[in-house]
């Protein structure tokens, strides 16, 4: 009897497990999705600088700057939306004092504020030195008379010698990208959202919804099964937003990269159980970009792009019509172009 028990109750909570994601991704009204917590990430702070390839500045110290502006600018905006932040100094997060207290600590912040969203702000660079750096090239060869060979037969011989010019090559590379965790073949993201208080991510539960969750083992088939389930949502509206991200930038003008998946690597996305991004706004080892990365006018239009991306997507979850195309936020003065 356990046994057939045991069998039923499983089929019963799969059965549930497949009509509630069902009803949630079919329902169009506002209710089905609507978004109540953003979290912003600022990109490393404290002893962790991240990218130092720039002229005037670092990676923690902009990604501060245009997160703050961001979170001020969803507030203004949307003043029902709550905003928190991974960090709102320049230190790491908890005052961790290893990188992997420091990552875990923003993916804590994320889920236990129950995120319907997570925006990770950061930096790109080249591995090439920040403005422009020395290359070498050939430009002709002259005889040289060198020694070959080993003891006895060691002897001299004419070669032609390569002779070398050093030039100096501007460090060319701007633009941005959108990163998202990818979806298969890794549990990574289904155990964050397993390890969250409460399932729906801050989209509406009913009464019967939330008992029936207190019945499930986070270890469980069935709660491994509804992770997967809510995995490929997730994964849906993160390349939603990304994507939404990436056309605001260039539709501004900027060199865009589009969305790319990431499966190791980015723990923040892995480790937050809910849509998740990592936007590079831009490279900090080309001399223009960083200086409008450090702008008030780059950083304001940085923030419209993410604002004017974040509008639409939040339009699009919550009637579930798709979103429009971007404004033209396009500038002819802008220094990133």
């Amino acid at each position: 009897m356990k046994t057939m028990f045991r069998v039923l109750s499983g089929l019963f909570i799969y059965v549930f497990v497949l009509f509630t994601f069902s009803s949630f991704n079919s329902q169009s009204g506002p209710s089905s999705a609507k978004l109540r917590t953003i979290v912003i990430d600022p990109g490393h702070g404290g002893i962790y600088t991240g990218t130092a390839n720039g002229l005037i500045s670092v990676e923690k110290d902009i990604t501060l700057e245009v997160s703050l502006k961001l979170g001020e600018a969803i507030k203004a905006k949307f003043p029902n939306l709550k905003v928190v932040y991974t960090r709102t100094t320049d230190a790491t997060v908890n005052n961790a004092t290893n990188l992997k207290d420091d990552l875990h600590g923003r993916a804590q912040i994320a889920n236990q504020a129950k995120g319907d969203l997570f925006i990770s702000i950061h930096v790109n660079s080249t591995p090439q030195h920040a403005g422009g750096y020395y290359e070498k090239r050939v430009i002709g060869h002259k005889k040289k008379l060198v020694y070959v060979g080993k003891g006895s037969k060691k002897h001299k011989k004419w070669v032609n010698a390569p002779i070398y010019e050093s030039y100096w090559v501007k460090n060319t590379r701007i633009g941005t990208e959108t990163y998202i965790w990818k979806a298969d073949r890794n549990s990574f993201k289904g155990d964050a959202i397993n390890q969250r208080d409460e399932a729906e991510s801050g989209e509406d539960v009913t009464d019967s919804a939330a008992v029936a969750e207190e019945a499930f083992d986070l270890s469980s088939p069935e709660a491994r099964m509804r992770a997967q389930l809510y995995e490929k949502k997730y994964f849906d509206n993160s390349a939603l937003f990304a994507t939404l991200v990436e056309e605001s930038f260039a539709a501004s003008g900027r060199q865009s990269y589009g969305v790319k998946q990431r499966d190791k690597g980015i723990q923040v996305l892995q480790a937050t159980g809910m849509p998740s991004v990592l936007i590079e706004i831009g490279f900090l080892s080309n001399k223009e970009e960083e200086e409008y990365m450090n702008s008030d006018k780059g950083q304001a239009e940085i923030v419209e792009n993410i604002l004017d991306a974040l509008s639409r997507y939040k339009d699009e979850v919550e009637t579930g019509i798709p979103a429009p195309s971007p404004v033209n936020l396009q500038s002819d003065s802008s220094t990133s172009k």
